[in-house]
């Protein structure tokens, strides 16, 4: 059985995540993902717009994935040998770096492939983000707004 394994934040879920997904499960017979925690988002200097928790729903209702998991560090080889992961699937936005050729070496040493997917350059969660705050003229990042228990946004 050929066990795949892929992470994001999965923030704004669009096309491109959709098409990571769809490629990846072509690629293997058991699909997991690793979805990024509120806390470990904060790496990237970012906050994500959707709570961990509603996040991790969206993708395990995918039908391209067949398991959902929290992601609570940056560190996927040790990932990928814990859940048995044969393939590492990642955008080809990360193709060639030096962090990334390192990490080849090391998952060849390990017998795991990385499979990089084209990068789907025309959307992104900040892409997004930016359309939303210019269609409704925010000039910052929206203000935090009180709503009851059971609606869609949180404060």
């Amino acid at each position: 059985m050929v066990i795949g394994y892929t992470t994001g934040v999965f923030d704004l879920f669009h096309i491109g995540h959709l098409n990571l997904l769809k490629n990846a499960k072509g690629m293997c017979d058991k699909l997991i993902v690793g979805v990024t925690v509120d806390e470990l988002v904060q790496y990237k200097g970012k906050k994500a717009m959707i709570p961990f928790d509603d996040r991790l729903e969206i993708v395990r209702s995918c039908r391209y994935v067949d398991v959902a998991i929290p992601q609570y560090d940056m560190d996927k080889l040790d990932a990928c040998k814990k859940l048995g992961a044969n393939i590492l699937f990642v955008g080809d936005d990360w193709y060639g770096t030096d962090k990334w050729v390192k990490y080849e070496e090391q998952f060849k040493d390990e017998g795991i492939e990385i499979v990089y997917f084209p990068y789907t350059k025309s959307i992104s969660s900040t892409k997004i983000t930016e359309a939303l705050k210019n269609a409704r003229g925010w000039s910052v990042t929206p203000p935090n707004i009180k709503v009851k228990k059971g609606d869609y946004f949180r404060d």
